[in-house]
C-alpha cells in the first residue's frame, strides 16, 4: 500500500469531531453545492473520444470563469454526470458519477476487496491525498460512497507485466464520483479535510477480488441477508457479532465452514479439462496448480429439511457435512 488514504478508511488522521448536524437537513445543503460544482465545472471529454486507455491523469476538470463558454471538445459536468440515490441511516442520498470508462473485467461486490489507482480532492480543488501505484483496499473498511460507486465499474480485462517492473492493465474501470458528506466523513473532520466536505474522486479500478470476512466459505456480499448494502445489522444469532465476521452464523455450536457442502474438482488442463460450472449456491474456497493440474474446493449452502432457512443459519440443523459420523 503506497499511501494511508486518509480519505477512505481508519481513524488515521482523524481530529475531534464538530457537533452533527442533522443528516437530511445537510443532505440538502450538499446536494446544492455539488450540483453548483458540476454546473461550473467543465472537463476535456474529447481527449477520451476513441481512448481505449484513459487514466486518471487525463482528466482534466476546470472552473468556468463569470461570462465564458464552454471549450470545444469539452463538456460540463451536469451534462455528462449520472445521479444516484442510495439510504443510508435512513436518509436518501444524491451521488454522482462521471463514467469515462466502464471496465471490461469482473464487477465488484460492495464487500469486496479492490486494487486502483485514486485521487482525492475537496470541491475547491485541494487534493488530499492519492496514489502513485496500484493499492489495495477492502471496501468494507472505505467511507459508504465508495461501496456504492465501484460496483458500478468493472475491473480491467487482463494485465501485462512490464520490463520495467511496471503493470499495465487492459480496459480498467474509470471514473469520477462526486459525493455529499453524507457518504463520507460528515461530521468528522480527518486530516485535510473539514467537517461536512463534499468529495471527489478520481479512479482506475484494475482488480476486484470476492471477500470472504471470517472465512467461512460464505461470500461476505451474500451476508448481508437484508440488502440493505450494511453489513452491522444482520445477526442471526443475536451475539452482538454480525454474519460477516461471525464464524458461527446461527450460534448452534457447529461453524458455518461444516455446515456447507464441500466439493473437490480435480482439473487436468494438460489433458485438456475444462473447469466445471459450479452449481446454484456452490462457492470457490480456493484452489492450487500443480504443472498444470488444478484442485478447486469448493462448498454449497445447504437447506437439508427444505424449509427454504439454509443449514448455517438454522440452530434447529447441526449437520457436519465435515464429519463423516454426523
Amino acid at each position: 500500500m503506497a499511501m494511508t488514504f486518509i480519505a477512505c478508511e481508519g481513524d488515521d488522521g482523524l481530529v475531534d469531531p464538530v457537533d452533527a448536524n442533522d443528516r437530511t437537513e445537510q443532505q440538502v445543503e450538499d446536494k446544492a453545492d455539488l450540483i453548483d460544482y458540476l454546473e461550473s465545472h467543465y472537463y476535456n471529454s474529447g481527449f477520451f473520444d476513441g481512448n481505449d486507455t484513459p487514466s486518471i491523469a487525463d482528466i482534466i476538470i476546470t472552473e468556468l470563469e463569470d461570462g465564458a463558454t464552454v471549450p470545444a471538445d469539452h463538456t460540463l459536468l451536469i451534462d455528462d454526470i449520472r445521479a444516484e440515490t442510495t439510504t443510508y441511516l435512513d436518509v436518501v442520498y444524491e451521488y454522482y458519477i462521471l463514467e469515462i470508462n466502464k471496465g471490461g473485467g469482473e464487477v465488484p461486490n460492495f464487500t469486496d476487496k479492490v486494487r486502483l489507482n485514486y485521487s482525492g480532492s475537496l470541491l475547491d480543488g485541494d487534493i488530499f491525498d492519492s496514489s502513485v501505484n496500484p493499492v489495495e483496499f477492502d471496501l468494507v473498511s472505505l467511507i459508504v460512497g465508495w461501496s456504492r460507486v465501484l460496483p458500478q465499474f468493472k475491473a480491467a480485462v487482463s494485465y501485462v507485466e512490464n520490463g520495467d517492473g511496471t503493470i499495465s492493465f487492459e480496459d480498467s474501470g474509470v471514473g469520477v464520483m462526486f459525493l455529499p458528506s453524507g457518504l463520507a466523513y460528515f461530521s468528522e473532520p480527518n486530516d485535510g479535510i473539514p467537517a461536512y466536505s463534499q468529495l471527489i474522486f478520481k479512479f482506475e479500478l484494475f482488480q476486484t477480488e470476492v471477500n470472504d470476512h471470517d472465512f467461512d466459505g460464505i461470500p461476505s456480499y451474500l451476508e448481508d441477508l437484508n440488502n440493505n448494502q450494511s453489513m452491522s445489522d444482520d445477526d442471526t444469532d443475536d451475539n452482538a457479532v454480525p454474519n460477516f465476521v461471525d464464524p458461527d452464523d446461527d450460534g448452534d455450536g457447529v461453524l458455518t465452514i461444516n455446515e456447507l457442502e464441500p466439493k473437490e474438482y480435480i482439473v487436468d488442463t494438460n489433458q485438456g479439462d475444462l473447469e466445471p460450472i459450479l452449481g446454484a449456491k456452490e462457492y470457490e474456497l480456493n484452489r492450487t496448480d500443480d504443472n498444470g493440474v488444478i484442485t478447486i474446493n469448493t462448498v454449497k449452502i445447504m437447506d437439508s429439511n427444505n424449509d427454504g432457512l439454509d443449514d448455517y443459519l438454522d440452530a434447529n440443523i447441526t449437520v457436519n457435512y465435515n464429519d463423516e459420523d454426523s
